[in-house]
């Protein structure tokens, strides 16, 4: 029993100091520069790269009580936002630490519960006041000098052997077949004027603003260059060229090729501030990631087009999905209309027969196997089952079933199949040698997509398929590199099923690199989980260590304010006067040690961002702007006064420091203080629960053994 209370150092919490070794792993993940970890097993020597709290927690073994609470509380931050599990995790460490001192100074636990507890709720309310409503973003941006380019790339020059040459891009992501599957990117022009530019494109991330219109590998159709777009200004009415490949003679053909296309353009640019609101909006939420900001922009316009005229919303996260590409540049990551998928070079022999063909189409919601049966379902009662899986092998009794799905789905001459859940092997298998195309595992927003643009209706079971079931419209084709290039993905091969109109978009994100997949993923849904918390929070915090730094001051200033006799109300809420008095004696300590909790964190972030040279350095410039914050007497407008001039805590470098003007930098409200709670409340958690086993009834067999120098008993 008493190796169970053991800790790891004398007199000192267990399960707190875990908390801090295990955040403590974390800290290069803080901040806009993240310094990307690789993770090995000894057992196997294999190695992860991981670059998100999410995927170190995954990857490390947690066998303790702390480390499994750990795990859960970022899995639940993730799960809910998809951002700010780097905050969590370090704000976890750094107040672990912070509450040992205040044990190591016999700081009784109820007074930093109630303390630490009061003090955070105090913030959040402080931190109120650096809200700005979407609204107010929006105009703000389209207003000021901070445009979308703000990430374009000096080095994005197009020359003869660019990919962006239109002799070395004979392959086009867009078919002139249907103009509204065009996907708009934001883009302005270089000029010095206030510029809110529109071109409708569909972008190479990594190259800037510089994007095409790109159609699917073997399209007949006339194709576009890449930059023979228009480009118009909000603000000045001119129509402004781009390099020496935007030339009039491309315009013209553009306009003569697409008459519903240049209407999409000239319906939208009597007011491009306002319809890039979004697309600006994600660039300052975006902290540097510019490959998956620009992916978003696209998306963003897109949907933006197709809400104007339905009435939607402006943004929908269930009409994204992602494939994950490998084997092609980082570059040639993409935005397609429709779903592009994986499926095996069997499956790809199908498709060559189908291009070009409207198909009809058939939607599952559940598994295409024999066993499935939906949630809900009541086996027979008094039945006593003698074999659950049958084979299915030709001509035992699994083939009657084998032959009868069959039959349906021929006799309803269904050529494409949506499966939510799995695919029974042999059913493929004969499907493949019918030419009828079986994709597994999409979910069910995608069955949705599908549905509301060929009338198709989900089933559970082919049996219950009818005529009013079955879709048409649909139409799949292999997909290829923009520029032809054949794809080396082993036994897979990425196809692309679409529909005229349909709202389902698909990023495709591309790498050479094996182990960087699952990280460009993550990168990517974290921005959209950005935008998409910011427009349902219809707010946003200022950025760059903004609000940190209030809550910083804040704390401060109350830990400052000479004590005070217990109130009433503090006796009434503990039940005890003693235990009141000792809250307001110690509330000082406990304060500073909260604070500290966040002075670590603008530290780290100045250090990972490279503004600071050391942490020392980082701690004297975080204390000269609570210094300039307290002389001016309005912490908050000394604060909101510096992110406009985009001085606060701002270096000579980071993901923003090679543009001359100082981009904005914005964070969620609910995710980031959802993020402090859940770092208190599992600290707390773990210092009471450490605090209620130490003082359990073994107390006294502790205190008489030869052991007892090693435990702290409060």
């Amino acid at each position: 029993l008493p190796m169970a209370f053991r800790d790891v150092n004398a007199r000192r919490h267990i399960g707190l100091q875990q908390l801090s070794s295990l955040a403590l792993a974390g800290r290069t993940l803080l901040g806009p520069m993240k310094s990307c970890k690789f993770i090995v097993d000894e057992s196997t020597n294999q190695s992860t790269l991981i670059c998100s709290a999410v995927r170190l927690i995954e990857s490390l073994d947690l066998s303790s009580a702390a480390g499994q609470l750990l795990n859960e509380t970022i899995q639940a931050q993730n799960k809910e936002f998809k951002t700010g599990m780097s905050t969590l995790l370090f704000l976890i460490g750094a107040w672990s630490n912070a509450i040992l001192e205040c044990l190591q100074q016999n700081v009784p636990v109820s007074a930093i519960v109630s303390v630490m507890s009061e003090g955070l709720n105090s913030c959040c309310e402080r931190v109120q006041c650096l809200q700005i409503s979407i609204h107010d973003v929006n105009k703000e941006l389209c207003s000021s000098s901070v445009r979308p380019n703000a990430f374009k790339s000096k080095t994005c020059q197009i020359g003869p052997d660019s990919l962006l040459n239109p002799q070395n891009f004979p392959y086009f992501q867009k078919d002139i077949l249907a103009p509204e599957e065009v996907i708009p990117i934001n883009s302005c022009s270089h000029q010095d004027d206030c510029n809110c530019n529109k071109c409708l494109v569909s972008p190479l991330a990594g190259f800037g603003s510089i994007a095409s219109l790109v159609k699917p590998a073997g399209d007949k159709s006339t194709s576009v260059s890449s930059g023979s777009s228009v480009i118009t200004s909000s603000c000045n009415k001119q129509k402004l060229t781009h390099s020496r490949y935007f030339s009039t003679l491309g315009k013209s053909h553009f306009s003569s090729q697409q008459g519903n296309f240049q209407g999409y353009l000239s319906g939208q640019s009597a007011d491009a501030c306002e319809c890039y609101g979004l697309g600006h909006l994600a660039v300052t939420l975006s902290h540097g990631n510019q490959a998956s900001m620009k992916l978003l922009q696209s998306i963003v316009a897109y949907q933006q087009e197709r809400a104007e005229g339905s009435g939607s919303s402006q943004f929908n996260i269930a009409e994204i999905v992602t494939c994950c590409l490998l084997g092609l540049p980082e570059s040639y990551s993409c935005v397609f209309p429709g779903l592009v998928t994986l499926v095996s070079p069997e499956q790809a022999t199908v498709i060559k027969y189908f291009e070009d063909k409207p198909l009809r189409i058939l939607l599952m919601d559940g598994d295409l196997t024999e066993q499935y049966r939906h949630l809900g379902f009541n086996r027979p009662c008094n039945v006593r089952t003698i074999l659950e899986h049958p084979s299915l092998q030709e001509g035992r009794a699994g083939d009657l079933w084998l032959s009868s799905m069959l039959d349906i789905l021929i006799s309803f001459e269904v050529n494409l199949v949506l499966v939510k859940g799995n695919v029974c092997e042999n059913l493929m298998e004969r499907c493949i040698a019918n030419s009828i195309l079986v994709i597994g595992s999409v979910t069910r927003d995608v069955l949705r997509a599908f549905g509301e643009v060929t009338s198709a209706q989900p089933v559970t079971y082919l049996t219950q398929v009818n005529a009013a079931c079955v879709g048409s419209g649909a139409q799949v084709e292999l997909w290829k590199a923009c520029d032809g290039r054949a794809m080396d993905l082993g036994e897979l091969v990425p196809v692309r099923i679409k529909v005229r109109g349909i709202p389902l978009l698909t990023a495709v994100l591309t790498t050479t690199v094996p182990s960087k997949m699952q990280l460009i993923e993550d990168r990517f849904w974290t921005l959209v989980y950005r935008l998409h918390h910011a427009l349902n929070d219809e707010k946003v915090f200022l950025g760059g260590g903004a609000v940190e730094l209030l809550c910083l001051s804040h704390i401060q200033m109350l830990a400052e304010q000479p004590l005070q006799p217990a109130n009433k109300n503090a006796v009434k809420e503990f039940h005890n006067p003693w235990l009141a008095a000792s809250a307001t004696e110690y509330k000082s300590v406990v304060l500073q040690a909260l604070a500290s909790g966040w002075k670590q964190y603008l530290s780290v972030v100045l250090c990972n961002t490279a503004k600071a040279a050391s942490v020392l350095e980082a701690c004297t410039l975080v204390d000269h702007h609570l210094k300039k914050a307290a002389d001016c007497g309005s912490p908050s407008a000394y604060i909101l006064k510096e992110f406009r001039r985009g001085d606060l805590l701002r270096g000579g470098s980071g993901p923003f420091a090679d543009h001359g003007d100082s981009l904005k930098v914005y964070d969620n409200v609910t995710a980031k203080t959802e993020a402090w709670r859940r770092a208190l409340d599992l600290v707390l958690l773990v210092l009471q629960t450490d605090a209620e086993i130490i003082t359990g009834p073994k107390r006294n067999q502790l205190l008489n053994s030869h052991v007892s120098s090693e435990f702290m008993f409060l």
